[in-house]
């Protein structure tokens, strides 16, 4: 059997309006978004990641990609603690689905929340 060395490659997060979206992720995780535009007109606001892991993207287009609650539940890195985004979520215009809530002792802490987008995105952090 073929092992996957990572089994998340990439992941993309729908948006509707790609600025409101990219304005409410820089702010709720202090970083900076690289902005693109790529064939057919597609909007994508790039998270910062390090060289060799895993990255992704906010996407807007309206033939291709809808926010929504349901299906695919992404959890986003919220180390060192996933309180100090959470505490800015409804600041920048979000909403907390669920607070901060310990997985358990070896895998940490899980939140949700829905971002301006309306899409149901997670975090997990180790304290």
């Amino acid at each position: 059997m073929k092992l996957m060395e990572n089994a998340l490659n990439w992941f993309e997060i729908p948006v509707h309006q790609i600025d409101r979206a990219r304005g409410f992720y820089e702010q709720v995780f202090a970083i900076q978004m690289q902005p693109m535009v790529v064939g057919n007109n597609l909007k994508m606001a790039l998270f910062p990641v390090s060289p060799g892991s895993v990255g992704g993207a906010l996407c807007e287009h309206s033939g291709f990609y809808k926010p929504s609650h349901e299906g695919t539940l992404v959890y986003l890195n919220g180390n060192p603690d996933l309180q100090e985004m959470l505490d800015k979520v409804e600041d920048f215009g979000g909403r907390v689905i669920i607070g901060k809530t310990q997985i358990s002792p070896v895998y940490g802490y899980m939140a949700v929340f829905e971002d301006t987008e309306g899409n149901r995105v997670a975090l997990r952090s180790m304290s």
